[in-house]
């Protein structure tokens, strides 16, 4: 980067340098022949206009622009002279300028008369050696003609060509110098961030998730370090979580595999002819099976859910019908763990939502509640329209024994649960608050849960009351 900045600046300085040499020389001369028309301006207006207080400063413009004068008459007489270039004048020359003898008044006003009374001519001085501009012009006046013209020498041109390309070469170098440090400055402040977030970005890619990376002082460089930094936390997460989640899965399908394999050899050794024996093992088995079912259903529901390929079917559903519908399912659970259920909803809610995944949202939170109850507890199920007559808010609050603050932000994800330690319960896979998470994620939902240790909790989450068109 520090390279194409000086090189870009070294480009950008010799074509200023070649378009000025190359538009100095025909300014200079387009000027020089202004300058020649300002001149005979001044003589026509002070000798041949009767102004003679200005003949000073006409002999003072002609030596200062170098150059040199003669005025004829209609009798091609010399009527006025003036000269700053000495041998250098056309009109004083020894030998004839090219093939016009600029010494005669006479060839003088026939070449305006043939110019329609103006000329102008580069000519080479055979005698200095210069290029030269000749500029003539008829004038009338005093009942008269009057034959005038001015020559200047364009040969300073090419000296003033030399000097600002000498000069120009040490501004180039200065230049070039000042652009080296600023850019140098500049690429090193930018590029150094990146090489740096490059080297970190190879250790995160070899699962070194304590890197950081730094931005350095530009806004685009340190967006994008803050990017990075965010998703190498979340990787740091996922891969802990990936983790955590093969060690449970593996101790939780280890766990019933054991089981199954202990009461299955047991049927062969012992139980096999033993009717009731047999009856009680076969049943163990057939609830372990049935757990290892519901762990990988529950893990392919989660995981199509989390790869962006859910899509909720949504409907028109009445949100109270559904809360009903799973208090009576929950019965007999209810019952067999002596708890009673307070529920305080309307008659009826709409809502625009997938009818059964909302239901084993609700469920999962009632599955929730009854897991973390005690004998004789109860369990109070909310509904209603918030004031903004647009979210429907459900809430299941049970009087269990709560949950710590720091554990709260991470019982949504995968198997994690509100103790320190996971342990296999053959009733729960783990995964329903990280199902309930994904079901209202995919419907835009609102939800979370409110604890205090010792005292229970109450999870909800809130909807948009919009239907359908």
């Amino acid at each position: 980067m520090w390279i194409f900045f000086v090189l870009f600046a070294m480009a950008i300085t010799l074509f200023i340098g070649a378009l000025q040499t190359g538009l100095i020389r025909p300014y200079y001369r387009n000027s020089k022949v202004e300058t020649v028309k300002i001149v005979a301006n001044l003589i026509e207006e002070t000798l041949l206009n009767g102004r003679e207080t200005k003949a000073d400063e006409t002999l003072q413009v002609i030596i200062d622009n170098d150059a040199c004068a003669v005025i004829y008459n209609d009798q091609d007489h010399l009527i006025y002279d003036a000269d700053s270039i000495g041998v250098g004048c056309v009109f004083h020359s020894s030998r004839r300028v090219g093939d016009i003898d600029f010494r005669s008044g006479r060839v003088l006003r026939e070449l305006l008369q043939a110019g329609e009374g103006e000329y102008s001519m580069n000519v080479e001085n055979t005698n200095t050696r210069q290029e030269m501009i000749v500029y003539g012009r008829k004038v009338s006046g005093n009942l008269a003609n009057y034959y005038m013209f001015i020559n200047s020498p364009l040969e300073p041109v090419d000296s003033i060509v030399t000097f600002f390309t000498r000069q120009y070469m040490y501004y180039m170098l200065a230049a070039l110098i000042v652009a080296s440090m600023v850019s140098f400055v500049i690429s090193r402040g930018l590029t150094r961030p990146i090489v740096e977030m490059e080297a970190s970005a190879e250790r995160l890619s070899g699962a070194d998730y304590s890197v950081h990376f730094d931005g350095g002082t530009f806004t685009e460089t340190k967006e994008l370090a803050h990017t990075l930094n965010t998703a190498t936390d979340k990787l740091s997460r996922i891969d802990t979580l990936r983790r955590d989640l093969i060690a449970n899965v593996s101790h939780d399908i280890k766990t019933p595999l054991t089981d199954i394999r202990a009461y299955a050899e047991m049927i062969r050794d012992i139980s096999g002819n033993d009717p009731a024996k047999r009856e009680k093992h076969l049943d163990v088995i057939i609830k372990e099976t049935e757990y290892m079912n519901n762990l990988v259903n529950d893990m392919s529901e989660l995981a199509k859910m989390q790869s962006g390929n859910y899509h909720p079917n949504r409907t028109n559903m009445d949100l109270c019908e559904t809360i009903r519908d799973i208090l009576d399912i929950e019965e007999p659970q209810l019952r067999k763990n002596s708890l009673s259920v307070n529920t305080e909803i309307p008659e009826s809610l709409t809502v625009y939502a997938d009818e059964i995944k909302i239901g084993q949202v609700i469920a999962n939170y009632m599955s929730n509640a009854i897991k973390h109850s005690q004998e004789g507890d109860t369990i109070t199920v909310r509904a209603w329209l918030k004031d903004d007559e647009e979210t429907v808010r459900v809430e299941v609050e049970d009087q269990g024994d709560g949950i710590a603050p720091e554990e709260i932000p991470n019982i949504w994800d995968r198997y994690q649960k509100s103790s320190g330690s996971f342990s296999r319960n053959v009733s729960s896979t783990g995964l329903g608050l990280a199902i309930v998470k994904a079901i209202l994620d995919a419907h835009h939902g609102r939800y979370g849960v409110e604890s205090e240790v010792g005292k229970g909790s109450c999870f909800w989450f809130e909807l948009k009351e919009t239907h359908e068109a």
